[in-house]
Protein backbone atom coordinates (compact mmCIF):
# COMPACT_ATOMS: atom_id res chain seq x y z
CA UNK A 1 0.00 0.00 0.00
CA UNK A 2 0.93 3.82 -0.88
CA UNK A 3 2.58 5.21 2.28
CA UNK A 4 0.39 8.05 3.54
CA UNK A 5 1.87 11.54 5.49
CA UNK A 6 -0.35 12.42 8.36
CA UNK A 7 -0.99 16.13 8.19
CA UNK A 8 -0.02 18.05 11.52
CA UNK A 9 -1.50 21.55 12.59
CA UNK A 10 1.99 23.77 13.64
CA UNK A 11 1.49 26.42 16.11
CA UNK A 12 1.95 30.30 14.23
CA UNK A 13 4.49 31.28 17.30
CA UNK A 14 6.51 27.98 16.60
CA UNK A 15 7.24 30.14 13.44
CA UNK A 16 6.96 33.54 13.55
CA UNK A 17 7.62 34.30 17.43
CA UNK A 18 6.99 38.04 16.88
CA UNK A 19 4.02 39.52 14.65
CA UNK A 20 6.34 42.52 13.44
CA UNK A 21 9.55 41.05 13.41
CA UNK A 22 8.41 37.76 11.69
CA UNK A 23 5.71 37.56 10.57
CA UNK A 24 5.18 41.26 8.88
CA UNK A 25 8.21 40.91 6.96
CA UNK A 26 8.12 37.28 6.16
CA UNK A 27 4.37 38.28 4.13
CA UNK A 28 6.03 41.19 2.68
CA UNK A 29 8.18 38.90 0.94
CA UNK A 30 5.76 36.30 0.05
CA UNK A 31 2.36 38.74 -1.03
CA UNK A 32 1.75 36.10 -4.03
CA UNK A 33 0.67 33.67 -1.65
CA UNK A 34 -1.98 35.53 0.25
CA UNK A 35 -2.61 36.99 -3.35
CA UNK A 36 -3.40 33.60 -4.87
CA UNK A 37 -5.35 32.79 -1.62
CA UNK A 38 -7.37 35.98 -2.35
CA UNK A 39 -7.85 35.52 -6.14
CA UNK A 40 -5.72 39.29 -6.30
CA UNK A 41 -2.84 40.44 -8.11
CA UNK A 42 -0.44 42.04 -5.06
CA UNK A 43 2.52 43.65 -4.96
CA UNK A 44 3.91 45.10 -1.57
CA UNK A 45 3.87 48.72 -1.85
CA UNK A 46 5.32 49.67 2.12
CA UNK A 47 5.59 47.93 5.33
CA UNK A 48 4.64 49.54 8.45
CA UNK A 49 3.12 52.19 6.78
CA UNK A 50 2.51 55.41 9.09
CA UNK A 51 -0.89 56.39 8.92
CA UNK A 52 -1.45 59.29 11.89
CA UNK A 53 -0.06 58.42 15.26
CA UNK A 54 -0.63 54.30 13.69
CA UNK A 55 1.39 51.74 11.50
CA UNK A 56 -0.22 49.69 9.13
CA UNK A 57 1.70 46.35 8.35
CA UNK A 58 1.73 46.29 4.65
CA UNK A 59 0.02 48.67 2.48
CA UNK A 60 -0.06 46.77 -1.21
CA UNK A 61 -1.65 47.21 -4.34
CA UNK A 62 -3.78 45.58 -7.01
CA UNK A 63 -3.71 44.75 -10.68
CA UNK A 64 -5.56 48.34 -11.33
CA UNK A 65 -3.77 49.99 -9.01
CA UNK A 66 -5.95 50.43 -6.29
CA UNK A 67 -4.57 50.66 -2.85
CA UNK A 68 -4.81 47.09 -0.51
CA UNK A 69 -4.24 47.69 3.30
CA UNK A 70 -3.17 44.51 5.01
CA UNK A 71 -3.57 43.98 9.01
CA UNK A 72 -2.08 41.11 10.74
CA UNK A 73 -3.05 39.47 14.10
CA UNK A 74 -2.00 36.22 14.38
CA UNK A 75 -3.73 35.79 17.46
CA UNK A 76 -7.91 35.91 18.35
CA UNK A 77 -9.30 39.02 16.80
CA UNK A 78 -9.99 42.28 18.51
CA UNK A 79 -11.67 45.26 18.20
CA UNK A 80 -8.31 47.44 17.83
CA UNK A 81 -7.18 46.07 14.79
CA UNK A 82 -10.90 45.86 13.09
CA UNK A 83 -10.85 49.82 14.11
CA UNK A 84 -7.13 50.18 12.26
CA UNK A 85 -8.32 48.38 9.24
CA UNK A 86 -11.44 50.87 9.04
CA UNK A 87 -9.25 53.56 9.92
CA UNK A 88 -5.89 52.24 7.15
CA UNK A 89 -8.74 51.80 4.61
CA UNK A 90 -10.58 55.39 4.67
CA UNK A 91 -7.70 57.40 5.66
CA UNK A 92 -5.45 56.03 2.66
CA UNK A 93 -7.54 55.92 0.51
CA UNK A 94 -7.81 52.08 -0.08
CA UNK A 95 -10.52 50.19 -1.84
CA UNK A 96 -9.60 46.76 -0.67
CA UNK A 97 -9.14 45.92 3.18
CA UNK A 98 -7.55 41.98 4.37
CA UNK A 99 -7.53 41.26 8.12
CA UNK A 100 -5.35 38.49 8.86
CA UNK A 101 -5.97 36.51 12.16
CA UNK A 102 -5.39 32.99 13.47
CA UNK A 103 -8.50 32.79 15.46
CA UNK A 104 -11.65 35.32 14.16
CA UNK A 105 -14.50 35.87 16.73
CA UNK A 106 -17.91 35.75 15.53
CA UNK A 107 -18.65 38.65 16.60
CA UNK A 108 -15.69 40.26 13.99
CA UNK A 109 -16.80 37.72 11.50
CA UNK A 110 -20.14 39.46 11.52
CA UNK A 111 -18.96 42.66 11.44
CA UNK A 112 -16.28 42.47 8.26
CA UNK A 113 -19.87 41.06 6.71
CA UNK A 114 -21.77 44.09 7.59
CA UNK A 115 -19.06 46.61 5.89
CA UNK A 116 -19.00 44.60 3.21
CA UNK A 117 -22.88 44.99 2.73
CA UNK A 118 -22.97 48.57 3.89
CA UNK A 119 -19.87 49.65 1.58
CA UNK A 120 -20.14 51.14 -1.71
CA UNK A 121 -20.11 48.39 -4.61
CA UNK A 122 -16.04 48.91 -5.20
CA UNK A 123 -14.67 48.43 -1.56
CA UNK A 124 -14.12 45.06 -0.37
CA UNK A 125 -13.03 43.74 3.27
CA UNK A 126 -11.75 40.27 3.46
CA UNK A 127 -11.30 38.52 6.98
CA UNK A 128 -8.56 35.87 6.22
CA UNK A 129 -7.90 32.70 9.10
CA UNK A 130 -4.03 32.17 8.70
CA UNK A 131 -2.94 28.34 9.79
CA UNK A 132 0.11 26.41 9.43
CA UNK A 133 1.02 22.71 8.58
CA UNK A 134 3.52 20.52 7.70
CA UNK A 135 3.84 16.66 7.01
CA UNK A 136 5.97 14.46 8.95
CA UNK A 137 9.45 16.52 9.20
CA UNK A 138 8.48 19.03 6.15
CA UNK A 139 8.65 22.54 6.27
CA UNK A 140 5.12 24.10 7.55
CA UNK A 141 3.34 25.55 4.94
CA UNK A 142 1.13 28.46 5.67
CA UNK A 143 -2.44 28.06 4.66
CA UNK A 144 -4.84 31.58 4.02
CA UNK A 145 -8.41 30.43 4.19
CA UNK A 146 -11.47 32.94 3.41
CA UNK A 147 -13.65 33.64 5.94
CA UNK A 148 -15.04 37.09 4.83
CA UNK A 149 -15.04 37.98 2.01
CA UNK A 150 -17.44 40.63 -0.94
CA UNK A 151 -19.48 39.24 -2.67
CA UNK A 152 -22.16 40.42 -5.58
CA UNK A 153 -24.96 39.17 -3.52
CA UNK A 154 -23.47 40.82 -0.21
CA UNK A 155 -23.38 43.84 -1.90
CA UNK A 156 -26.84 43.42 -3.50
CA UNK A 157 -28.06 42.76 0.31
CA UNK A 158 -26.63 46.04 1.34
CA UNK A 159 -28.17 48.14 -1.75
CA UNK A 160 -31.82 46.61 -0.62
CA UNK A 161 -30.87 47.21 2.90
CA UNK A 162 -30.19 51.22 2.39
CA UNK A 163 -32.91 51.13 0.02
CA UNK A 164 -35.44 50.11 2.93
CA UNK A 165 -33.64 52.51 5.24
CA UNK A 166 -34.62 55.49 2.80
CA UNK A 167 -38.13 54.14 2.35
CA UNK A 168 -38.76 54.82 6.49
CA UNK A 169 -37.21 58.37 6.09
CA UNK A 170 -39.50 58.82 2.90
CA UNK A 171 -42.78 57.64 4.95
CA UNK A 172 -41.89 59.50 7.86
CA UNK A 173 -41.74 62.67 5.34
CA UNK A 174 -44.94 61.45 3.53
CA UNK A 175 -47.06 60.79 6.73
CA UNK A 176 -46.00 64.13 8.23
CA UNK A 177 -47.35 65.75 5.27
CA UNK A 178 -50.80 64.00 4.70
CA UNK A 179 -51.26 63.80 8.42
CA UNK A 180 -50.99 67.87 8.68
CA UNK A 181 -53.08 67.68 5.46
CA UNK A 182 -55.96 65.59 6.93
CA UNK A 183 -55.71 67.56 10.69
CA UNK A 184 -57.33 70.53 8.62
CA UNK A 185 -60.30 68.80 7.09
CA UNK A 186 -60.89 65.90 9.46
CA UNK A 187 -60.19 65.45 13.32
CA UNK A 188 -60.25 61.74 12.71
CA UNK A 189 -56.52 61.07 12.06
CA UNK A 190 -55.91 64.48 14.73
CA UNK A 191 -54.12 62.53 17.30
CA UNK A 192 -52.31 60.22 15.00
CA UNK A 193 -47.87 60.69 14.75
CA UNK A 194 -46.00 59.99 11.71
CA UNK A 195 -44.48 56.42 11.35
CA UNK A 196 -41.67 54.52 9.21
CA UNK A 197 -44.47 51.92 8.32
CA UNK A 198 -46.38 51.21 5.26
CA UNK A 199 -49.47 52.81 7.22
CA UNK A 200 -51.05 54.93 10.09
CA UNK A 201 -54.75 54.61 11.78
CA UNK A 202 -56.82 55.30 14.23
CA UNK A 203 -59.69 53.45 15.70
CA UNK A 204 -61.69 56.33 15.60
CA UNK A 205 -63.67 55.15 18.89
CA UNK A 206 -64.60 51.62 18.04
CA UNK A 207 -63.32 48.63 19.64
CA UNK A 208 -61.32 46.48 17.24
CA UNK A 209 -61.85 49.41 13.88
CA UNK A 210 -59.26 51.12 12.68
CA UNK A 211 -59.44 53.31 9.63
CA UNK A 212 -56.05 53.22 7.88
CA UNK A 213 -53.81 55.50 5.05
CA UNK A 214 -51.65 52.78 3.71
CA UNK A 215 -48.87 53.69 1.09
CA UNK A 216 -47.21 51.24 -1.17
CA UNK A 217 -44.29 52.24 -3.67
CA UNK A 218 -46.61 52.82 -6.39
CA UNK A 219 -50.61 52.51 -5.06
CA UNK A 220 -52.08 53.92 -2.18
CA UNK A 221 -55.51 53.14 -0.66
CA UNK A 222 -57.36 53.65 2.64
CA UNK A 223 -59.39 50.97 4.16
CA UNK A 224 -61.15 50.06 7.59
CA UNK A 225 -59.60 46.86 9.13
CA UNK A 226 -61.87 44.78 11.31
CA UNK A 227 -59.75 43.01 14.14
CA UNK A 228 -60.25 42.68 17.87
CA UNK A 229 -57.79 40.26 18.59
CA UNK A 230 -57.61 36.47 19.49
CA UNK A 231 -60.63 35.04 20.19
CA UNK A 232 -62.78 37.71 18.22
CA UNK A 233 -62.39 35.75 14.91
CA UNK A 234 -66.40 35.00 14.87
CA UNK A 235 -67.01 38.71 16.25
CA UNK A 236 -64.79 39.84 13.18
CA UNK A 237 -66.55 38.30 10.45
CA UNK A 238 -69.56 38.91 11.78
CA UNK A 239 -69.49 42.41 11.79
CA UNK A 240 -67.79 42.41 7.75
CA UNK A 241 -71.22 40.26 7.11
CA UNK A 242 -73.71 42.86 8.37
CA UNK A 243 -72.03 45.91 6.61
CA UNK A 244 -71.66 43.61 3.33
CA UNK A 245 -75.14 43.20 3.46
CA UNK A 246 -75.42 46.80 2.81
CA UNK A 247 -73.33 46.87 0.20
CA UNK A 248 -75.21 48.95 -2.26
CA UNK A 249 -76.08 51.89 0.37
CA UNK A 250 -72.34 52.00 1.52
CA UNK A 251 -70.69 52.48 -1.78
CA UNK A 252 -73.73 54.59 -2.73
CA UNK A 253 -73.19 57.00 0.17
CA UNK A 254 -68.75 56.25 -0.73
CA UNK A 255 -69.54 57.47 -3.86
CA UNK A 256 -67.69 54.35 -6.12
CA UNK A 257 -66.96 50.87 -5.56
CA UNK A 258 -65.21 49.44 -2.35
CA UNK A 259 -63.31 46.12 -1.96
CA UNK A 260 -65.01 44.20 0.30
CA UNK A 261 -62.19 40.96 1.52
CA UNK A 262 -63.35 38.64 3.99
CA UNK A 263 -60.37 36.95 4.57
CA UNK A 264 -61.56 33.64 5.16
CA UNK A 265 -58.64 32.26 6.02
CA UNK A 266 -57.28 34.65 8.58
CA UNK A 267 -59.18 36.33 12.14
CA UNK A 268 -59.28 39.87 10.31
CA UNK A 269 -61.04 41.67 7.86
CA UNK A 270 -60.83 44.63 5.65
CA UNK A 271 -63.08 47.06 3.40
CA UNK A 272 -61.01 48.89 1.23
CA UNK A 273 -60.67 51.81 -1.89
CA UNK A 274 -57.57 50.90 -3.62
CA UNK A 275 -56.80 55.17 -5.15
CA UNK A 276 -54.83 54.03 -8.33
CA UNK A 277 -52.89 57.92 -7.83
CA UNK A 278 -49.29 56.79 -7.59
CA UNK A 279 -47.03 55.78 -4.57
CA UNK A 280 -44.06 56.42 -2.33
CA UNK A 281 -41.87 56.55 -5.45
CA UNK A 282 -44.15 59.11 -7.13
CA UNK A 283 -42.49 62.01 -4.87
CA UNK A 284 -43.14 65.11 -7.59
CA UNK A 285 -47.05 63.71 -7.00
CA UNK A 286 -47.10 63.51 -3.56
CA UNK A 287 -49.33 66.30 -2.42
CA UNK A 288 -51.91 65.20 -5.19
CA UNK A 289 -51.80 61.64 -3.68
CA UNK A 290 -52.19 62.62 -0.14
CA UNK A 291 -55.03 65.15 -1.23
CA UNK A 292 -57.11 62.20 -3.03
CA UNK A 293 -56.17 59.57 0.14
CA UNK A 294 -57.23 61.96 2.41
CA UNK A 295 -60.76 62.67 0.33
CA UNK A 296 -61.24 59.05 0.09
CA UNK A 297 -60.55 58.31 3.82
CA UNK A 298 -63.11 61.30 4.84
CA UNK A 299 -65.67 59.48 2.70
CA UNK A 300 -65.15 56.26 3.36
CA UNK A 301 -65.40 56.75 7.09
CA UNK A 302 -68.59 58.62 6.87
CA UNK A 303 -70.18 55.41 4.94
CA UNK A 304 -68.96 53.27 7.60
CA UNK A 305 -69.17 54.74 10.94
CA UNK A 306 -72.19 54.93 11.84
CA UNK A 307 -73.43 51.77 10.10
CA UNK A 308 -70.82 50.12 11.90
CA UNK A 309 -71.75 50.95 15.04
CA UNK A 310 -75.34 50.03 14.32
CA UNK A 311 -73.65 46.51 13.37
CA UNK A 312 -71.68 45.77 16.01
CA UNK A 313 -75.14 46.42 18.41
CA UNK A 314 -76.69 43.64 15.91
CA UNK A 315 -73.80 41.48 16.16
CA UNK A 316 -73.70 41.52 19.78
CA UNK A 317 -77.83 41.09 20.28
CA UNK A 318 -77.41 38.48 17.75
CA UNK A 319 -75.15 36.12 19.67
CA UNK A 320 -71.88 37.10 17.90
CA UNK A 321 -70.05 38.75 20.43
CA UNK A 322 -67.32 35.93 21.69
CA UNK A 323 -66.79 36.08 25.21
CA UNK A 324 -66.31 32.77 25.18
CA UNK A 325 -63.31 32.28 23.33
CA UNK A 326 -64.81 28.25 22.32
CA UNK A 327 -66.83 30.59 19.73
CA UNK A 328 -64.01 30.66 17.12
Amino acid sequence: MPEVGKLEKVPLRAIWKDEARDFTPWLAENIEVLGQALDLSLRVVQKEKTVGTFSLDILAEDENGEFVIVENQIEKTDHDHLGKAVTYLTNLGAKTAVWLTSDPRPEHIRAMAWLNEASPPDIAFYLVKVEAYRIGDSLPAPVFTKIVEPSVEAKEVGQQKEELAQRHVDRLEFWSELLATAKTRSALHANVSPRKDNWVGTTGGLPGVAFNFVILMDDSRVEMYVDRGPGWRNWNKGLFDLLFDQRSAIEASYGGPILWERLDDGRACRISVTLGSGGLRNRANWSAIQDRMVDAMIRLHLALESRTQEATVKAQLAGRDPMDASAD
